[in-house]
């Protein structure tokens, strides 16, 4: 099932994200491995993010923002998952 992770980010994500951004990548890279994850991004008023996942469960992906860095490090102040029906693209 497809998931779109959905990040509400600090005020000074931008500047606050230096200090966590290679161990984000680094998470975001093992998930990739094992085909979870698909593309993210940041949006352009700079408070939210997407991220596209691939997983059987909602919960695999509340475990990957638990485990992520700009989470724990508190740059993500609020998300959502919302199971999103892929009507066209890839299976």
């Amino acid at each position: 099932m497809w998931y779109l992770l959905i990040y509400q980010l600090v005020d000074n994500y931008l500047e606050a994200r230096e200090a966590y951004r290679a161990d984000h990548f680094k998470h975001v890279k093992e998930a990739q491995v094992k085909d979870a994850f698909f593309m993210g991004g940041a949006f352009d008023d700079g408070k939210e993010a997407g991220l596209l996942f691939k997983v059987g469960n909602k919960q695999e992906v509340a475990h990957f923002v638990l485990n992520d860095p700009y989470y724990k490090a508190g740059l993500v102040t609020s998300w959502e998952a919302k199971l999103w029906h892929v009507v066209i693209g890839p299976e």
